[in-house]
């Protein structure tokens, strides 16, 4: 019989606002790492990084074959891949790290359509809320969230989506270690993609002359972001249970807007804000909104 979850403490409490401290921070770094660089090359790096050298002590998740390869592929190439394209083309810091947790509609919508899960009253009023922040948001911020990033930006998070019904079709499986077996999955066809679109030089150029800095940032990505990030999160779960900690989750987009305004001076004009504040309430309503929901008797 397994361990009733146990209630957050502060110490606990004080590790799950490090790692969305770190998450929200990432965006930033994705902004600056694929400034001067192939943005499909940045991601291939990062998760070469996340799987070698951890992967040597970390056993296989027990899932299909099959599987692992789907979960890598979404979330390597779907997920991450487009992401990292779509800040290059000029998605922000901010708005990135805030319209990728729109993967909780994708999830609930795609398990309802495949799984035959009931999408509740509260999911669907936060998913109108928050699809409509993100309309407001296309309409009137102009070229601060050009439509094709805001696009890309979506995809990426229904590959996320992707990702987390394969994880609810492998239950046994151990989340951390399923993160650093998928990371060697994404490498090869991320550098290949790169290859085509970059070209052979710009890619060889990017691997020999990037700086320290660069080189860091890609350390941050694969191992603070991806091993170390993932892995406190997934103990802190089996210790205190998913319904406890995911939530908090909802501070990674907190974190990355505030992080982006303080280092690139990322603008918030009104209809921007409103339209922010649209998708973070939705947001709130789909996770929280069955506490809140009133029932009658």
């Amino acid at each position: 019989m397994s361990a009733e979850p146990r209630p957050l403490n502060a110490r606990s409490l004080g590790l799950a606002l490090l790692i969305t401290l770190i998450w929200g921070v990432n965006f930033v770094v994705i902004k600056w790492s694929v400034a001067g660089a192939s943005p499909l090359l940045v991601a291939a790096l990062r998760f070469a990084v996340a799987a070698v050298p951890a992967v040597f002590f970390v056993p296989r998740p027990r899932m299909p074959a099959r599987l692992l390869w789907s979960y890598g592929l979404a979330v390597g190439v779907v997920q991450f891949g487009l992401l990292y394209l779509a800040v290059q083309l000029g998605l922000s810091a901010g708005m990135g790290s805030l319209l990728m947790q729109t993967q909780a509609f994708f999830t609930a919508l795609l398990a309802a359509r495949l799984l035959g899960e009931r999408v509740l009253p509260w999911q669907a009023l936060g998913m109108t809320l928050a699809f409509g922040g993100m309309g407001l948001i296309g309409l009137v911020a102009g070229g601060d969230v050009p439509l094709f990033p805001l696009l890309l930006t979506l995809t990426a998070a229904l590959g996320w989506a992707v990702s987390n019904l394969i994880v609810k079709a492998a239950p046994q499986a151990n989340g951390f270690h399923l993160v650093v077996w998928s990371a060697l999955i994404p490498p090869l066809p991320l550098t290949g993609l790169a290859l085509l679109t970059s070209g052979p030089g710009e890619v060889w150029h990017t691997l020999t002359h990037s700086s320290p800095a660069f080189w860091a940032a890609i350390l941050f990505m694969g191992l603070a972001n991806t091993v170390l990030g993932f892995g406190l999160w997934a103990n802190l779960i089996g210790q205190h249970g998913a319904s406890r900690v995911a939530p908090l989750s909802l501070l990674v987009p907190v974190f990355g807007m505030l992080a982006s305004a303080l280092v690139f001076q990322e603008g918030f004009p009104p209809g921007k804000v409103v339209g922010a504040a649209l998708v973070f309430t939705g947001l709130m309503l789909h996770v929280f909104g069955g506490r809140w929901w009133w029932r009658p008797a």
